[in-house]
């Protein structure tokens, strides 16, 4: 199961709270279960119409079993650190869950 988060930032933060938020944000692929994780901005390629760079960063975890994306949800102390440090930076949110075939 892959979860992909986008997260736009306010525009007014300061250059600390951006600090934050970026050493926040890298912490959390860091997950000891995780099966795989890694934290991006926009890739610098071409515009198109399909393409959306409009986001500040990504977060794209990959878990082993829906149970280990339910705990990380709900009861993983690092993903509920991140959010309670970091939520009142985010200015738009969007999750992407995706079940993996085959």
């Amino acid at each position: 199961m892959n979860h992909n988060v986008y997260f736009w930032l306010k525009k007014d933060m300061t250059a600390e709270q951006r600090a934050t938020f970026d050493s926040e944000v890298r912490l959390v692929p860091k997950i000891s279960y995780l099966a795989s994780g890694c934290v991006g901005k926009p890739a610098p390629t071409e515009d198109r119409p399909v393409t959306d760079h409009s986001f500040d960063y990504s977060l794209s975890l990959s878990f082993k079993t829906m149970a280990d994306h339910e705990f990380y949800q709900k009861d993983c102390p690092d993903h509920l650190r991140f959010v309670k440090n970091c939520k009142a930076f985010f200015e738009k949110v969007i999750v992407y869950d995706t079940e993996v075939l085959g």
